[in-house]
């Protein structure tokens, strides 16, 4: 990525953002830019207009944490955009994590107890994820869960690709413009904490070229903090489920997320997830092959029949 270019686009998106009425500016006189004047955020950030339009110009090289605290109240930055202010102003000073960055041609793999750690989430899907929305490593759950990113062409497994270039991501996401604008926030989150990226460089680039909807929503610089929330799924087998999610960073394997989503108990979210916790394996990734009206209702019809069986069977949860 181009820290330069990225900086200078986000600074000015932002600064478009911001009206005079919102910063307690005066707004007499006709404005030929939308939101604030470069002068306007220099005044409010208490620096030169020569030295903020030098940082809008996307040199952020040397510059304090007060000024850049400075310049982040003047936008009124939230959080999420406030750290990523400061990832791409270490990016410039060339102080990004590298402990972020893997060796050329290392593929990664998890360690056992991770395998372990997630297999042992028996209630909801549980998988590992990077900064590039890379599915690493999951439960039987998850994998079940996300068949369709799974059987896709390219690997490992890419939630934003299934997102913008497959057309079964528009039935899977019931509110699929509410996904893809969080899909492409993460992607710009890590694109400054990480900029040397060579694999997301060449994610963007595909997905610039291939979707339009993407283009528009990088175009945007909105970035995000994931953490938790709840989003709403449609699975062929089981309907509708809205799900609560938790991710967790992982201090072992910087830049490395794991993600839980579960339900609200004794909710129909959680009836739907424990019947399909009882079809995981190739028998849930079978299903989900089969997209015809008649065969998906026969399915159902013969997943809401069966019950999990005892502890330790064959077609328990997991």
């Amino acid at each position: 990525m181009d820290n330069r270019q990225e900086v200078r686009e986000f600074l000015v998106s932002r600064r478009a953002k911001i009206t005079p009425e919102q910063a307690g500016l005066p707004t007499a006189g006709k404005r030929r830019v939308p939101g604030l004047r470069r002068s306007e955020v220099a005044m409010l950030a208490d620096v030169s207009v020569e030295y903020y339009a030098k940082l809008e110009r996307g040199n952020l090289a040397g510059a304090s944490p007060s000024v850049l605290d400075a310049v982040a109240r003047a936008l009124r930055l939230d959080d999420a955009e406030r750290a990523h202010l400061l990832a791409l102003a270490r990016a410039a000073d060339g102080t990004s994590a590298l402990l972020r960055r893997r060796p050329k041609g290392k593929q990664w793999n998890p360690h056992r107890s991770l395998q372990w750690v997630l297999d042992a989430v028996t209630e909801g899907p549980a998988f590992t994820r990077n900064g590039r929305l890379d599915l690493l490593a999951a439960n039987r759950l998850a994998r079940a869960f996300y068949s369709e990113v799974y059987t896709g062409p390219q690997q490992p497994p890419n939630l934003a690709r299934f997102q913008f270039l497959d057309p079964a991501a528009r039935r899977f996401y019931p509110d699929w413009g509410f996904f893809a604008d969080i899909c492409v926030e993460i992607l710009h989150t890590e694109a400054g904490r990480n900029p040397q990226d060579k694999g997301l460089h060449d994610l963007v680039g595909e997905l610039s070229t291939r979707s339009d909807e993407f283009r528009t929503r990088w175009g945007a610089r909105n970035v995000r903090h994931h953490g938790t929330g709840s989003k709403t799924f449609h699975y062929p087998v089981v309907g509708d489920l809205t799900l609560a999610y938790e991710g967790l960073e992982l201090s072992a394997e910087p830049g490395l997320t794991l993600t839980i989503y579960t339900a609200e108990p004794n909710s129909p979210s959680d009836e739907a997830l424990r019947l399909l916790s009882s079809w995981t394996g190739t028998q849930a990734e079978s299903i989900v092959d089969s997209h015809s009206p008649a065969c998906r209702g026969e399915v159902v019809q013969d997943a809401r029949s069966s019950k999990p069986s005892a502890e330790g069977e064959p077609g328990s949860a997991v």
